[in-house]
C-alpha cells in the first residue's frame, strides 16, 4: 500500500469536496466505493423510479442490478435489446424522474463539474428535472482546472467510451481527440455546472478510489 498517495488523494478528495459544497452542492468523500454505495441506496426508496446515465462507473459498482432487485423502476437506454425509439423514450423518462444517477467526466478541484454528452440527456437531466441527481464519482476525476478538464475528456474520457460502445470514430485508434465530425461522434454537448443550480437537488458521493474513466 502506498500510504502516501493515500495521503494525497484524502487529502485532495477533501479539499474537492470542501469547495463544492461552497458552491452549493451537496457532497461527501468516502473512503470506499462500498460506503458511498450503502449512502446512495439509503437516498433512493425502493418506490423512487430511477434514471440512470450511460455510466461506465455505474455499470462497474452493479447499481442497475441492485436497483432491479429491490424493485425499483429503472430507466436505463443502455440496455440490450432496445429499439432505437425504445432508447429515445427512456431518454426523455430520465429527465422527470424521481432520481437521476449518473457519473461525471471530470471535478474542478474548486468545485465544478464538467461533461461531454453525445446526445445531451444526462447532462440535461443533471442540470433540471429530476427530483434528486446523485453523482458518483472517483477521485481519478479530480483536475485543477477547466482547461484540465477539458484536455481529460478529450485524451481520457472520450476515446475509452468510444472504445466501450464500440465506435469507429478516430480517437479509439489515435487515443486522444481529433475533432471528428462524423455522425457517430460522440463529443456534441459539454457543460460546466459553477454551483448548484436553484431548482435542482444535486448530491455528489466522491470515493477515495479510482472508478471510471
Amino acid at each position: 500500500m502506498n500510504t502516501q498517495l493515500d495521503l494525497n488523494y484524502e487529502a485532495l478528495g477533501l479539499k474537492t469536496v470542501e469547495a463544492l459544497q461552497k458552491n452549493r452542492f451537496n457532497a461527501s468523500f468516502y473512503k470506499t466505493a462500498q460506503e458511498a454505495l450503502e449512502k446512495l441506496f439509503s437516498m433512493v426508496t425502493p418506490e423512487d423510479s430511477v434514471g440512470i446515465a450511460g455510466s461506465w462507473t455505474l455499470q462497474q459498482l452493479g447499481v442497475v442490478e441492485t436497483l432491479e432487485e429491490r424493485g425499483n423502476t429503472v430507466f436505463c437506454h443502455h440496455k440490450p435489446g432496445l429499439s432505437p425509439e425504445e432508447v429515445l423514450e427512456t431518454r426523455r423518462k430520465q429527465l422527470t424522474c424521481d432520481v437521476f444517477l449518473t457519473g461525471t467526466n471530470a471535478i474542478t478541484i474548486d468545485g465544478r463539474l464538467v461533461n461531454t454528452d453525445a446526445t445531451g440527456n444526462r447532462v440535461a437531466a443533471m442540470i433540471f428535472g429530476p427530483k434528486k441527481v446523485i453523482v458518483i464519482a472517483g477521485v481519478n476525476k479530480i483536475v485543477q482546472s477547466l482547461e484540465e478538464a477539458e484536455e481529460r475528456i478529450r485524451a481520457t474520457a472520450a476515446p475509452l467510451n468510444n472504445k466501450r460502445l464500440n465506435r469507429s470514430n478516430p480517437c479509439v485508434q489515435t487515443g486522444k481527440c481529433m475533432d471528428c465530425q462524423g455522425p457517430t461522434r460522440l463529443c456534441n454537448v459539454t457543460t460546466v455546472l459553477h454551483k448548484r443550480p436553484p431548482a435542482s437537488d444535486i448530491h455528489i458521493l466522491l470515493v477515495e478510489e479510482e472508478l471510471g474513466f
